[in-house]
């Protein structure tokens, strides 16, 4: 494992960092609860404290509540020294498509995370299916429902849909994130309400075959030019008849989590994390991700999609992956820091 915090994490005490979160997606709530305890824990006394930490909340007006104060963005960041660091713990819409990263390097900051490009595409998610699956990673047959399509002939897409859902089918936007709008079917017959629910969310419906298995999901460190360590799988077992929804993902009482995995054969740990490492790299993903997978139980396993921003409260899946190699949530959150000034400076 090639971890960085252990012996580089002086370097971060001559930065200050902003740590950005709330926005204007669905994922909002979680996004404030990531923020809050990033900022906690690289605030706390130790090695590799921040020279200075901001909170910049990102208000749905598109204002930054900045240090207590509510500024412009550009009035925001013309407070900071050229040195300063983001870290960016928004989930979903403007903060992980790209946008907010391509205004932060336009004005020379770095930021954790991917790139533009790799934002851009890995919020995608029928885009990044086609791309990891030229390195070699298994993805769900599926394919696009758009707006315009659905209304001018719906019976024509159910037909499309027909080869690859009479099994069960999972109906999704195609650039949404933590489950919102996300639909488990055990057959075809529900198709078209969800399809439509989907498409309420101002978004492409998504459709992919049903396949059945065990949930999982592993994270990435690493810049996609450099070396990479893959954290051990993390199985996700969500209650009885349900899959990894908002509730399970997010509710005290919702899906238990194992690291190590307690239902996937160790044998397959390796071939899972040398999957996600190909996943990471092909979509140009930069500093952290966290790839999810269904590992049937025969084939390969299956990609399912890559978050460039995985959550960051104290209980989301890649913390608890960390914690398994010795880093604890503090440790984590600099080794991602570090991550970010590495690429900064390449």
């Amino acid at each position: 494992m090639v971890f960085l915090v252990h012996s580089r994490v002086m370097e971060l005490a001559r930065h200050p960092v902003v740590v950005l979160y709330g926005g204007r997606s669905t994922e909002r709530e979680v996004s404030l609860k990531s923020g809050t305890a990033v900022a906690h824990a690289i605030s706390e006394a130790g090695e590799g404290r921040p020279s200075h930490v901001y909170r910049a909340q990102l208000e749905t007006d598109g204002c930054w509540l900045f240090d207590g104060k509510r500024l412009s963005p550009a009035e925001a960041l013309a407070r900071l020294s050229p040195g300063a660091l983001f870290f960016l713990a928004l989930h979903g819409g403007e903060g992980e498509d790209g946008r907010v990263q391509g205004f932060l390097e336009s004005m020379g900051f770095g930021y954790t995370g991917s790139g533009v490009a790799g934002s851009a595409l890995c919020m995608n998610k029928s885009h990044t299916k086609a791309v990891v699956a030229t390195e070699g990673v298994r993805v769900p047959r599926g394919t696009l429902v758009r707006a315009l399509d659905w209304q001018r002939d719906p019976a024509a897409c159910l037909s499309r849909l027909a080869a690859f859902t009479a099994d069960g089918a999972v109906v999704k936007p195609n650039c949404g994130g933590s489950s919102v709008a996300t639909f488990v079917l055990d057959g075809g017959a529900e198709l078209a309400p969800k399809i439509e629910a989907a498409l309420a969310t101002g978004d492409d419906a998504l459709v992919e075959e049903r396949i059945r298995g065990t949930e999982c999901t592993v994270g990435v460190l690493g810049n996609a030019r450099g070396e990479l360590t893959a954290l051990t799988p993390v199985e996700i077992e969500p209650k009885q008849g349900r899959f990894f929804d908002y509730e399970e993902k997010y509710s005290a009482q919702g899906a238990r989590e194992h690291c190590p995995p307690l239902h996937i054969p160790e044998p397959l740990w390796p071939v899972l994390k040398d999957l996600a490492m190909r996943a990471h790299r092909a979509a140009g993903c930069e500093g952290y991700s966290r790839i999810d997978f269904l590992v049937p139980t025969e084939g390969a396993p299956v990609m399912l999609e890559i978050n460039t921003l995985p959550g960051m409260t104290e209980r989301s899946l890649l913390p608890q992956a960390a914690a398994v190699h010795g880093l604890n949530y503090r440790q984590l959150c600099l080794e991602i820091l570090l991550r970010a000034l590495a690429r900064k400076a390449s």
